[in-house]
């Protein structure tokens, strides 16, 4: 097994967190940095995460929440903010969230033991919808509209089309739903950006068709089985 993907599945963090740790020299296989890449045996191999010991997870949890504002979403933050983790039960033991939403944005976020379930929602090949409502200043003409379907430059690479549609317009806001199948850093923002709007609101309200229905903000539940089922073959 890939020693991110270990670590991932001992519920360490997200597997971008797990690399880091690695490049940080903060993990070691036998008393040894490893390479990122390498494989080890989550049998027989001591893997050690600043100096603790670490084992796979006996049991996969699975966790769906309603992520207020004022929260990162990070195992641990080095700014000493309230992160995600904060808000779950004691009974999510290990569980890691699974993508992000920034401090300022709120909605649904999944948690789980899970690597692969882990992989399957963050891997850029499978094109996960997830849908978003947000607001912006102002009002979105048209040709804005249809810049954004089509694609607009980050980083110098055009994001994948996407389904938009205004939801209402009033005297100083417009209301939208943004459904798209990447997941770029602060993506949405900064596709709004790119054609001269900010994004003063922002809540994911789907993953496919998972929703929050129910869920209060800042709240969690154990995910059923039938919607795990559903997120492995998403």
């Amino acid at each position: 097994m890939r020693i991110n993907k270990f670590l991932v599945q001992c519920g360490v963090g997200s597997r971008r967190f797990c690399d880091k740790l690695i490049e940080d020299g903060k993990v070691t296989v036998n008393g040894k940095r490893p390479a990122l890449g390498q494989d080890v045996d989550e049998r027989r191999d001591s893997v050690c995460v600043e100096g603790k010991k670490i084992a796979l997870v006996e049991k996969n949890l699975y966790y769906i929440m309603n992520k207020p504002k004022g929260y990162v979403c990070t195992v641990k933050d080095d700014l000493g903010r309230k992160t995600v983790m904060d808000l779950l039960p004691k009974t999510a033991s290990r569980v890691v969230p699974v993508g992000r939403l920034d401090y300022d944005s709120e909605g649904l976020l999944v948690f789980t033991n899970d690597g692969d379930l882990v992989n399957r929602l963050t891997h850029p090949r499978n094109e996960i919808p997830k849908t978003y409502v947000i607001k912006v200043e102002g009002t979105v003409n048209e040709p804005m509209l249809n810049k954004l379907r089509t694609g607009v430059e980050i980083d110098g690479k055009l994001t994948k089309k996407c389904n938009l549609h205004v939801v209402s317009v009033d005297e100083k806001y417009t209301k939208l739903s943004i459904t798209i199948t990447e997941g770029r850093n602060r993506q949405v923002r900064r596709m709004f950006e790119a054609v001269g709007k900010e994004v003063v609101f922002l809540k994911r309200i789907k993953i496919g068709n998972l929703g929050l229905t129910g869920l209060d903000r800042g709240k969690c539940r154990p995910l059923s089985k039938y919607e795990i089922d559903y997120l492995k073959n998403l």
